[in-house]
């Protein structure tokens, strides 16, 4: 009787077996393998696991031994969690490996995590990827948001990198890469474009010239061609599913390598201490080590720091215009209506300047109605409880790991009517902004964990949008079938990468020389 219980359990395993990672390696067939085989081994810790669906915790679906529901998740991790809900209510949990998860589906409920007990879910349980990439979590991202460590980094990137005199003199660089990113492509009239590459290149160069003086495309500059698929690993592994952080007795081994491939994209951060001693990276290089002032950082915190500001702001930049470009080329109506607005404001005998971007009404709308379709981060980072407490009247035990499934919110039919449509509309009534306050709209977090990076993102995503299509017109090429679908990861990116075909939309063409 056991045989043939052990027997079904471990043919069920290799049929379900299929959660958001693709078998498409040796060392996930051999991750698999060895936990498959592990759970007969360790069938006794099951009735461990069941002690944790008591009725005071919320509702979910039961799993099998040991590995709990990791074998039945799917791939598409937002989309699946929204069934969920629809199954289980706006708040349910899951027990992943050893570890218990919880997701939060509802407005209401998203106002308790994020607002009424921020401080208590403030914190992150940092997963081994993220732990290598930010040297131990020593970033703004996955510090302990209690500790002063993280605020003095979070004040100091705030007053020296976002506020708005210095986001005001680094105009220069943001107008010097834009213009060049528009005589780039008008070098490429009537030929495809990558417009993901295209925005990573503008927004990286912008980005390295405020924090060190010197942009990708400056001569001497560390950063090579190699720098955006450096990147793109990197947000790849941080989104890969990894069997070391369900089960923490395997860590030691690093089956999957996810451990040792991490480390190996930490070869960029040799720039930090080689290159540029310049603004931002000046002033970070003159607090490190400082014993006898009240804000000190050493040489692994200044690398952990740039490397939060370099990757979150290049890949979510370069996301959004992807998908920007990509929703109004699928919709001629708001193409139109875009250029329409732009003819207005900047018009087809002048160039796209920073003083335009708050006349742009509608051109925010569209870029808002996107965050909602497509927010970049649809499940946002996992927030840890440091205490144990209650939400929507279940208890949610103290080191948790609970989801904030934003993609669910932004397509609610309770929050947004036809939420599957693309209507810009529904932002142009001045009553919404980047900054959490209204919880049907969170791309971008809310309370103490918002990304303290959203003046620059949105100054950045907004200028570089209305260059393109002021200066250009937009066509798809006509051999390629063009798709909306996506892929889900750390961040949530465009299944197939928009190529378009621009075409001269100025009337002087000495315009486009910059």
């Amino acid at each position: 009787m056991i045989t043939v219980l052990g027997n079904n359990i471990y043919h069920k395993m290799i049929i379900y077996w299929s959660w958001w990672w693709e078998v498409n390696n040796e060392q996930d067939k051999l991750a698999r393998t060895i936990l498959t085989v592990s759970v007969l081994a360790l069938l006794f810790l099951w009735y461990k696991c069941m002690l944790f669906y008591t009725t005071s915790l919320p509702p979910g679906p039961y799993g099998l031994p040991v590995v709990g529901y990791l074998p039945f998740l799917g791939s598409n991790l937002h989309e699946r969690f929204t069934e969920m809900a629809h199954k289980y209510g706006p708040i349910f949990s899951l027990q992943l490996g050893g570890k218990l998860h919880v997701v939060v589906n509802s407005t209401d409920l998203v106002k308790a995590v994020a607002r009424d007990q921020d401080q208590t879910f403030a914190n992150r349980n940092t997963p081994i990827a993220a732990s290598v990439i930010t040297y131990g979590g020593s970033d703004i991202t996955f510090t302990n948001s209690k500790t002063a460590h993280w605020r003095n980094m979070r004040k100091l990137l705030v007053s020296q990198v976002m506020s708005n005199a210095c986001l005001k003199a680094s105009q220069i660089f943001r107008t010097r890469e834009v213009r060049k990113m528009v005589n780039e492509v008008y070098a490429k009239i009537g030929k495809k474009v990558n417009i993901n590459k295209m925005a990573f290149d503008t927004e990286l160069n912008v980005v390295t010239s405020m924090l060190w003086g010197c942009s990708k495309s400056d001569e001497g500059s560390y950063i090579g061609d190699g720098f955006h698929e450096v990147e793109s690993k990197i947000i790849k592994l941080l989104g890969a599913p990894n069997m070391s952080d369900f089960f923490p007795w395997l860590s030691w081994f690093d089956l999957q390598k996810r451990q040792r491939d991490m480390q190996r994209q930490l070869k960029i951060d040799r720039a930090v201490e080689e290159d540029g001693r310049k603004d931002f990276l000046q002033i970070l290089l003159e607090l490190k080590d400082q014993r006898d002032t009240p804000v000190s950082f050493n040489i692994i915190q200044i690398k952990a720091l740039l490397m939060d500001i370099i990757v979150a702001a290049t890949d979510t930049t370069s996301t959004m215009v992807e998908w920007v470009m990509a929703e109004i080329l699928n919709n001629p109506i708001v193409m139109r209506k875009v250029q329409d607005e732009l003819t207005e404001v900047v018009g087809t005998n002048n160039i796209v300047e920073e003083s335009h971007l708050p006349k742009l009404t509608y051109l925010d709308g569209v870029i808002k109605e996107t965050f909602r379709l497509h927010p970049p981060l649809p499940l946002l980072i996992q927030r840890c409880p440091d205490e144990s407490c209650k939400v929507g009247g279940y208890t949610i035990p103290k080191d948790t790991l609970v989801y904030i499934n934003v993609w669910a919110i932004h397509h609610d039919p309770n929050n947004w009517t036809n939420p599957l449509e693309f209507k810009p509309e529904r932002f142009l009534n001045g009553k919404w902004d980047y900054n959490g306050n209204n919880v049907k709209f969170l791309p971008f977090e809310s309370g103490r964990r918002i990304c303290p990076g959203i003046p620059l993102g949105d100054k950045m995503l907004t200028y570089m949008l209305a260059s393109l299509l002021n200066s250009f017109e937009w066509n798809l090429p006509k051999d390629e079938e063009f798709e909306t679908s996506d892929e889900f990861g750390f961040v949530t990116k465009k299944k197939k990468s928009l190529v378009a075909i621009p075409s001269q939309r100025l009337s002087d063409a000495s315009l486009y020389m910059g």
